[in-house]
C-alpha cells in the first residue's frame, strides 16, 4: 500500500510504501476510492490532538470498496462501497456506550488518530463503524459527508434542543457548514453565513447555495439570531456569536479543538441564552443523515487533490485557499 504517513512532532507528511494491511475479527479493508481533507486532520499534524502513535495515516472521511473481509464480518460482500468516519470504535461497555451515547465513549478509538485512516490506497476499518454510501453521492461527493456533513447535522439538531430555530447562523462558512447550510435551507430554515474577514469566495458559495445574508464573523448579523453553530477552532468567535442570538438562543461549539475562549461579560449569556458542544458522533447519527443529505439534495462542493498532493491539500485547508470541502483521491 502506498500512504501519506505522519510522524510526530513534524507538520508534514510523508510518503511510505507498507505491506497490505489485513484485517482482523470484526474488520474489512477498504481499497480507498477518496479521503476527505478534514481540519480535525490539520490539528493531527499540527500537534493540536496529542499524539498517541510514532506514526499515524490521517484521514476520517474515507470512501471505498471492500477488498478483503476480516473474521466474523457479516452482511458485507466484495465490492460494497462504504465510508468510514471519524468514530472508529468504541468499547461498548461503558456508561456512556451503554446509555446510547457512543460518542462520548471512555475509551474510543478514531480513524487517522488512534488508527490508521484514508490518506492511502487501502484503509482497514471495524467493518460495524461503517456507512453504505447512497448512489447519489460519487466518491468525491461523499467523502465530506462522513465528518463535515455528520457533525454539521450533530451540531444542527443540538442547536434545536431548547427552542425551535427559523434563523441560524454558522460562522466559519468551510466543508462543514456548506454542507449543513443546504440542508437547513431544505428544511426552511434562514441561513446567516460568517467567514474569515475579506473571504469573497466562501461568502460567494454561501450566497449562492442560497443564505439570506454572508458577511465577515466580525459583524453582526441584520436580524438577531435563534441559533448560532461554530465551526471555526475560535474561541473569540463564542462572545460573537452569543451577542448575535436572541434570548433563549443556543450556540454551539463544533469542533473537537478550538483556541481559548476569552473572558466576556455574563450578560450576553444572561436570558437563558445556552453554549453547549458537540463531541464526536454516533453511528445512528450516520444512519439518519446520509439519507437525509441525499433526500434534501445536499451537493458537496470539492476540491480534489491526488494523494501524494496531500500536504499542499493540507497547506490550501490553513490558507483558506478553496471554498467547500477538500478530497485526496488515490
Amino acid at each position: 500500500m502506498f500512504a501519506m504517513a505522519h510522524r510526530p512532532p513534524a507538520t508534514r507528511l510523508c510518503e511510505e510504501v507498507r505491506p497490505d494491511p489485513e484485517p482482523g475479527p470484526g474488520e474489512v479493508r477498504l481499497a480507498v476510492q477518496a479521503c476527505g481533507v478534514c481540519r480535525t486532520d490539520l490539528h493531527v499534524v499540527d500537534g493540536e490532538l496529542a499524539p498517541v502513535r510514532p506514526s499515524v495515516v490521517p484521514g476520517h472521511e474515507i470512501v471505498g470498496r471492500v477488498e478483503a473481509i476480516g473474521p466474523g464480518v457479516q452482511g458485507l460482500r466484495l465490492g460494497d462501497r462504504l465510508g468510514a468516519p471519524w468514530l472508529g470504535e468504541t468499547c461498548g461497555r461503558c456508561r456512556y456506550c451503554l446509555a446510547g451515547e457512543e460518542n462520548l465513549c471512555d475509551a474510543p478509538g478514531f480513524n487517522g488518530w488512534t488508527r490508521d485512516g484514508g490518506y492511502a490506497d487501502k484503509a482497514v476499518v471495524r467493518a460495524d463503524f461503517c456507512f453504505l454510501i447512497p448512489q447519489r453521492f460519487s466518491d468525491a461527493e461523499a467523502a465530506p459527508l462522513l465528518c463535515a456533513g455528520l457533525i454539521g447535522y450533530r451540531c444542527w439538531r443540538k442547536a434545536a434542543e431548547a427552542r425551535p430555530v427559523e434563523r441560524l447562523g454558522l460562522y466559519g462558512f468551510g466543508a462543514a457548514a456548506h454542507l449543513l447550510a443546504q440542508l437547513a435551507l431544505f428544511d426552511g430554515q434562514s441561513v446567516y453565513a460568517f467567514t474569515r474577514s475579506g473571504d469573497a469566495t466562501a461568502q460567494a458559495l454561501a450566497l449562492e447555495l442560497g443564505c439570506v445574508w454572508a458577511g465577515s464573523s466580525d459583524e453582526a448579523p441584520p436580524e438577531s439570531l435563534d441559533a448560532a453553530i461554530i465551526f471555526a477552532p475560535v474561541g473569540a468567535l463564542v462572545p460573537a456569536a452569543l451577542k448575535a442570538v436572541r434570548k433563549g438562543g443556543t450556540v454551539v461549539c463544533g469542533g473537537i479543538h478550538m483556541s481559548d475562549i476569552p473572558a466576556f461579560p455574563y450578560a450576553i449569556l444572561w436570558q437563558e441564552r445556552r453554549l453547549v458542544s458537540v463531541a464526536n458522533l454516533t453511528r445512528q447519527d450516520g444512519r439518519d443523515y446520509l439519507p437525509l443529505a441525499a433526500k434534501a439534495g445536499v451537493r458537496p462542493h470539492v476540491t480534489v487533490y491526488e494523494l501524494k498532493d496531500a500536504n499542499a491539500a493540507l497547506q490550501d485547508l490553513r490558507d483558506g485557499a478553496f471554498a467547500g470541502a477538500a478530497v485526496l483521491r488515490p
